[in-house]
């Protein structure tokens, strides 16, 4: 069976079609940068211009990088302000004329990575984080989703929020050595034990390729593995999400 999937980033949206049996990429992601300002009309236009790429026709799954309830925007994270309260399934249904099941991206790379990749048949509370434009948080207990966690939005040290402190942006912003950045992930992890003592942590987006390169930087009393799908985790995981209608669970 397969499903489309698409991945709405701060700095980039991208797509493709998916595997479910399998959970892999039967497509070369096809991804155009996130417009700028993110408004609504602008980011639901390269929405249509993906689908439009594939000519898919039926119902689509999207990872939305803001906090999503019941289809509906409630933070603005790194988009638009004018995206709140907006009942994003609706927006891209009315604009595009498909059914959208729209979750949070980080949930969905959550989704995907217990299903198909490194937090499968694993129990406790499994973490999702993922490094990109901002941080991300997906969680499980026991194999049952937790939706919108959004760790990224708690203030840590001075910052209005921690993804300004630890994301991989901010690396990048910052101009970080590995050494140093793999410091800031080490606290802002130990930082989420606190509060939440999860049982694993996987590390996803797309920080997570460099996950060799800063490892040896993290010291927690949980494990922390490298997620196995990588950058694709938040297509497959909407991809999922869109097939097996979340949004209406």
């Amino acid at each position: 069976m397969q499903a489309l999937g698409i991945d709405i980033g701060g700095s980039g949206i991208k797509g493709a079609i998916v595997d479910l049996e399998k959970g892999k990429l039967l497509t070369e992601r096809y991804r155009i940068p996130t417009p700028q300002p993110p408004t609504p009309a602008a980011v639901t236009q390269v929405v249509g211009k993906i689908i439009k790429h594939f000519k898919w026709k039926g119902p689509v799954g999207c990872g939305f990088p803001t906090s999503i309830k019941n289809g509906v925007c409630r933070t603005e994270s790194n988009l638009d302000k004018k995206w709140v309260g907006i009942n994003v399934e609706e927006y891209f249904n009315e604009a595009i004329g498909l059914d959208f099941c729209v979750i949070n991206d980080a949930d969905a790379a959550a989704v995907a990575e217990m299903r198909y990749g490194a937090g499968k048949n694993k129990k406790g509370l499994v973490m999702v984080i993922t490094l990109g434009t901002g941080i991300g948080s997906g969680a499980f207990f026991n194999g049952i989703f937790l939706p919108n966690f959004e760790l990224g939005q708690l203030h840590f040290r001075g910052y209005e929020k921690v993804e300004h402190y630890a994301a991989n942006s901010a690396r990048k912003r910052e101009e970080l050595s590995f050494k140093k950045w793999g410091k800031r992930l080490n606290k802002t992890l130990n930082y989420y034990s606190l509060i939440f003592s999860p049982d694993l942590y996987i590390i996803g987006g797309g920080g997570s390729k460099y996950f060799n390169e800063f490892e040896q930087h993290l010291d927690l009393s949980i494990p922390v593995i490298p997620a196995r799908s990588l950058n694709e985790a938040g297509i497959i995981g909407a991809a999922v999400a869109g097939n097996e209608s979340f949004c209406k669970q």
